[in-house]
């Protein structure tokens, strides 16, 4: 009797997460870290805005540099990767059948090295020890501690992929000749670009302990940057692949429609691994000692990106248009007023959509050689990000929590809250409308960015930047404010919402469409082919930089 019930329990955990509470558990733990994160680097971010405002003093045990340092780490990359572990996680479990034994732990030890070196990159940044921005590269040197932090959190992000990639070979032996479900085909996408996206500022950092140590007297400053930026350049990629994950097979499920081509998906993914990483040097257009040829190709590497997002606007709004015309849309643009507005797990992920296109238009600029000498160092990149990531990603990643997190926690999302989230999601549009554009304008008439408050002696042209501040800081009270709610929200759902079964929405393919190919299955191909363009794009200028890169820096502290 003992033995049948084991495996009858055996047999429901193999079905999916629905029924599976060891991989909830594991998926709830890394949203938990996510949101008490945001919380977190919400609160400083607007300390940092108040301060370069000139409307808050900070107390002498505290910089500028230490706030702007922590709020760049623990949102750009913590709060961004325990998210998206957390989600592509339950992806895979409900998608695959569950997650193996040896991949859970291999998930909770992931996690255990995230937080073992978020802990020592926060202390060191506590203690004044590593004001280095969140870019972290030389010439100023940190405390070797901040590193080898930095070494753990990344160590715990390979676990994680790793297991993904095993849980992945696991489920295509027991199902050979069949398309792996199109959810966990982005969440491999998304890993496979975490590893070999990481592999450059891995380098970097392991090149910076020794050198921090005083092990080392110089290090060679634009190999390290180059190293940083390749990493840099694919993280805000990898957000973003998350992102129209949701797009994709989330929201048509969401909205009564259907998936507007599986094969297009899949290739868009594959577009997306293989051209992601090369394009670092659109980060470093000023850099001198760069060939204008490499920077032309990066350039174009960068902005080649335009196309499979272009193809996902295409699919995307088709998709959007045949769901409002089967709800009853008439007319050139009826479809758009059937959509589900008053849904947050639509609405969310809709303004973070539009919200791409000055976005994306924005990201033009500072890829473009010229226009980019005018706003390198300026508010407006600041803006830029913000709109693309604090829009764009971050909003499609709160839509994503009111169906993920009831699902996983067994809960309902009730019409209060739903109603919570449609204002939560307003109030944070208005926020980074009011902050992000402020930005973008004070930045085209030359207010510096990565630095703390200051007139340049009153100063006329200084002067004129304050009021932009001021809306700078508006705009971040109303952000730090939606994040209180999302934040409440999150826990909500995850703990006092009531008991339910929540759906997890797996969007399907038309049914005109035919079957998807198995090419697309071969990520070995896929993968070979992005090392090749990686090669192409970053050995001649790295080697040139080694061979020709002068006598190195010194560590340097500016605080």
């Amino acid at each position: 009797m003992e033995q049948s019930i084991k495996e009858t329990f055996r047999e429901k955990a193999n079905k999916g997460l629905g029924v599976n509470p060891l991989d909830a558990k594991i998926s709830k733990s890394y949203l938990s870290v996510a949101f008490i994160t945001l919380l977190i680097g919400g609160i400083l971010g607007l300390v940092q805005g108040l301060q370069r405002a000139g409307l808050l003093e900070l107390p002498a045990w505290l910089n500028y540099y230490q706030v702007l340092t922590a709020h760049g780490i623990l949102l750009i990359l913590v709060f961004t990767a325990t998210f998206t572990i957390g989600y592509l996680y339950a992806v895979l479990s409900h998608t695959l059948g569950g997650l193996l034994p040896k991949v859970r732990k291999m998930a909770w030890v992931g996690l255990g090295l995230m937080l073992l070196g978020v802990v020592l990159v926060v202390i060191t940044i506590l203690m004044n020890e590593a004001s280095v921005l969140y870019t972290f590269y030389p010439p100023l040197a940190a405390s070797p501690i901040f590193y080898i932090g930095l070494v753990f959190v990344v160590l715990g992000i390979w676990s994680c992929s790793f297991g993904a990639f095993i849980n992945y070979n696991h489920w295509r032996k027991n199902h050979r000749g069949q398309v792996t479900p199109l959810y966990a085909f982005f969440a491999m996408g998304v890993f496979i670009l975490w590893f070999f996206g990481s592999i450059g500022v891995t380098i970097e950092v392991l090149t910076l302990i020794p050198w921090s140590l005083g092990w080392k007297e110089t290090v060679n400053v634009m190999v390290a940057r180059t190293l940083f930026w390749s990493f840099g350049h694919t993280l805000v990629n990898i957000w973003y692949i998350v992102a129209i994950s949701a797009w994709y097979v989330a929201i048509p499920k969401i909205i009564g429609g259907k998936v507007f081509s599986d094969k297009l998906a899949r290739v868009v993914v594959i577009l997306l691994v293989i051209l992601n990483i090369p394009g670092g040097f659109h980060h470093q257009i000023i850099d001198p000692g760069i060939s204008e040829s490499v920077k032309f190709l990066h350039v174009f590497m960068s902005t080649s990106i335009a196309f499979p997002s272009l193809m996902t606007a295409f699919a995307i709004f088709a998709m959007f248009e045949r769901a409002g015309r089967k709800r009853g849309g008439k007319g050139l643009l009826g479809w758009f007023t059937k959509l589900p507005w008053g849904d947050v797990r639509f609405l969310a992920p809709m303004i973070a959509m539009i919200a791409f296109i000055p976005g994306g238009a924005g990201g033009i600029v500072n890829t473009s050689n010229q226009m980019n000498q005018v706003i390198h160092n300026t508010m407006w990149v600041v803006g830029h990000f913000h709109i693309t990531v604090g829009v764009t990603v971050v909003l499609t990643f709160f839509g994503i929590t009111y169906w993920l997190v009831p699902y996983l926690s067994k809960r309902k999302l009730t019409p209060q809250m739903n109603r919570l989230g449609v204002i939560q999601t307003i109030i944070w549009t208005v926020g980074m409308i009011f902050m992000s554009g402020s930005q973008h304008l004070v930045g085209l008439l030359g207010d510096p960015r990565r630095t703390s408050f200051t007139t340049y002696g009153d100063h006329e042209i200084a002067l004129s930047w304050v009021p932009y501040e001021y809306v700078m800081a508006f705009g971040g009270t109303l952000l730090l404010l939606g994040v209180i709610i999302q934040v409440y929200a999150v826990f909500n759902m995850m703990f006092f919402a009531p008991k339910g079964e929540t759906e997890f929405p797996l969007g399907e393919a038309e049914e005109s469409e035919g079957p998807t190919p198995l090419w697309t299955e071969r990520w070995s191909i896929w993968i070979i082919l992005m090392l090749m363009v990686v090669a192409m794009a970053y050995v001649v200028p790295i080697v040139d930089f080694i061979v020709n890169g002068g006598p190195g820096s010194p560590p340097i502290r500016t605080w």
